[in-house]
């Protein structure tokens, strides 16, 4: 499901699941342990196969209704906070596509490469609302586009990521994985305490808006994506993609 290995001092962790990797409730709960086995290593954050991550795993969410939508959401807050806040180092290495919680875990690292696909927040045009964390760590990486990102649900290609700033690199495939461990290598020469002070520091404003909000619009969030018109067209939104 994560396949963990390591470049020197660099633990590469591998999202594994499916043709897509997408997201559902054992993928969202493996990671956080996964990252907590590096023993605070710096990080690499990739794909395996033609997708970083394609998202959420909708045909789970259609097929468990709201009770595993109440198990689901909190799991990915969980897993976008526990890549937001290792201390040390976090590198996306996004090797093909990363769409709507895809995306959040690439935004969640301190720094994203990308070699192809798309990267975009998707939700919207499936019709579902966002979380609180997931978009306070977008509003984090995003600044100003994400009301693009959010309103629009564009995909975006790596150059055009680039441009507005929520890509830092393109790179071709074949150097991917190497240029974000030399990345990692990189950030990881500052010590670890300092760098881990800078990364609280930096995202406070993100904690105190979640801190702020998160009572009040997660459960509204739950409502909505376990809520039978949702779940309708989430159906419909699934049946559209397969005749595509």
């Amino acid at each position: 499901m994560i396949e963990t290995s390591t470049h020197g001092d660099v633990a590469v962790l591998s999202l594994n699941h499916g043709p897509v990797n997408a997201l559902d409730l054992e993928l969202l709960t493996a990671l956080p342990e996964a990252l907590r086995a590096t023993n605070d290593a710096p990080v690499v954050l990739t794909g395996v196969g033609r997708c970083f991550s394609a998202g959420v795993d909708l045909k789970r969410i259609v097929d468990g209704g709201l009770p595993y939508v109440e198990r689901f959401l909190p799991a990915l807050s969980t897993a976008a906070l526990a890549v937001f806040d290792h201390p040390r180092p976090v590198v996306a290495a996004v090797n093909g596509h990363a769409l709507a919680g895809g995306c959040v875990l690439a935004a969640a690292c301190d720094v994203r490469l990308m070699s192809g696909g798309t990267i975009g927040l998707t939700e919207l045009a499936a019709g579902v609302p966002f979380p609180t964390v997931p978009l306070e760590v977008m509003r984090y990486a995003a600044g100003p586009a994400v009301n693009r990102l959010v309103l629009t649900a564009d995909r975006l290609d790596p150059a055009e990521a680039h441009r507005l700033g929520l890509i830092d690199e393109v790179v071709v495939p074949d150097d991917l994985l190497a240029a974000a461990v030399r990345r990692a290598e990189r950030l990881a020469g500052t010590p670890a305490a300092v760098y881990a002070r800078a990364k609280r520091q930096l995202h406070a404003p993100a904690h105190e808006r979640i801190a702020a909000r998160r009572d009040v619009d997660d459960p509204e969030a739950e409502a909505f994506w376990g809520d039978a018109g949702t779940q309708a067209h989430l159906r419909d939104f699934l049946a559209s993609l397969a005749a595509r």
